[in-house]
């Protein structure tokens, strides 16, 4: 076994535990915590597969801003114990029978694929950011700018119907 083989098992176990430890925290708050936990074991992939633009805005967007957002919002609305609606039996047995059928669909597939091809790196300069700014800003300048123009517009947009008359 190489070093990569290692930091993507490893990898793996850590995405894996944290996101069963989202789903079974009782507290929400931690809940948030071990979500930010496995977006940056998922970052760790995204590098060890060549793609550092993926795994920084990986980082950004979700690890930072989604999840200071969902931190705003479950401060926000001060769960507790005693607000916390009772869930149906039926509804539990739903959600036991779909997650296990998932995890059915999920072994099935990776029991037919070829695990030692999923955790090869690809050599080169695929993913990498100079690569991509060059490809942007040659190829695809006038697309960017196009989307630029469109993400001005619709954030003047949201200022005037968001101003007070």
């Amino acid at each position: 076994m190489n070093i990569t083989q290692i930091l993507v098992g490893s990898l793996s176990v850590i995405t894996l535990f944290s996101a069963l430890m989202v789903i079974i925290s009782r507290n929400p708050v931690h809940s948030v915590l071990w979500l930010i936990v496995t977006f940056f074991s998922i970052s760790g992939h995204y590098i060890v597969l060549n793609a550092q633009f993926l795994a920084i805005v990986n980082i950004i967007v979700y690890a930072g801003a989604i999840m200071v957002l969902f931190l705003f919002v479950i401060m926000l609305m001060n769960l507790n114990r005693e607000t916390e609606p009772q869930k149906n039996k039926w509804l539990k047995l739903a959600g036991v029978l779909s997650g296990g059928s998932l995890l059915l669909v999920i072994v099935a597939a990776l029991h037919t694929g070829d695990i030692k091809a999923m955790a090869q790196v690809k050599e080169g300069d695929i993913g990498l950011i100079g690569t991509l700014g060059k490809e942007l800003f040659s190829t695809y300048v006038v697309p960017f700018e196009i989307s630029s123009i469109l993400f001005l517009s619709a954030m003047v947009g949201a200022v005037v119907i968001g101003k007070k008359e």
